[in-house]
């Protein structure tokens, strides 16, 4: 089954994945204290702005430290209303609804996640709906077949294990996968660039 772009969010850990038909030729990389998504070197030329982005950006605010994982240029706003103390539900809610579904030719919907060590929220933004859930367990949501948050069973116990998981999972056409972990020591981060 092809999702598309998709996140896993729980209390203390997430992690995103590209899956593309139309631009596989992608990467994580980390650039500014983030992890972007950018084009690799064998990539065809695009001005596609859905192409490149930051998918997960970490920091400090007032509680503690958070992570925002997501597909698109929404994460950075997420990330400065995290910042600047918005609650979590707020900062996806006003983000997403600012920016609302990519308008390419498939209207995708945007998705993201707002994590800390002891909560989680999960929100999207499609065509027909703006949801935003806080969320106790694994869940996901992905642009395409399933836009709306859903449990799902993540097994792994850290950013690596995350990234790796979801990288290999059975939805078709893997590109690239970040994971994030966040606990009361820190934040770690990490890449699987399928390599």
């Amino acid at each position: 089954m092809y999702v598309g772009r998709f996140l896993v969010a729980a209390p203390g850990l997430a992690s995103y994945r590209v899956s593309s038909r139309s631009f596989p030729n992608r990467k994580v990389i980390e650039r500014d204290g983030s992890l972007t998504v950018v084009p690799t070197a064998d990539a065809e030329p695009t001005d596609n702005p859905y192409v490149s982005y930051n998918c997960v950006r970490t920091g400090d605010r007032p509680g503690g430290r958070r992570a925002v994982v997501g597909n698109g240029s929404h994460v950075d706003p997420i990330a400065e209303k995290v910042a600047m103390g918005y609650p979590a539900r707020d900062a996806l809610a006003a983000a997403l609804l600012a920016l609302d579904f990519e308008k390419d030719d498939y209207d995708t919907p945007r998705i993201a996640a707002v994590v800390d060590a002891e909560t989680a929220y999960v929100g999207t933004v499609r065509r027909d709906a703006l949801v935003v859930r806080e969320v106790t367990e694994p869940t996901l949501v992905a642009t395409y077949e399933k836009d709306d948050p859903e449990p799902f069973a993540l097994d792994a116990d850290g950013a690596g294990a995350a990234a790796r998981e979801l990288y290999d999972h059975a939805f078709e056409h893997a590109v690239c996968a970040a994971g994030v972990r966040v606990d009361t020591d820190g934040v770690e981060t990490a890449i699987h660039n399928g390599e």
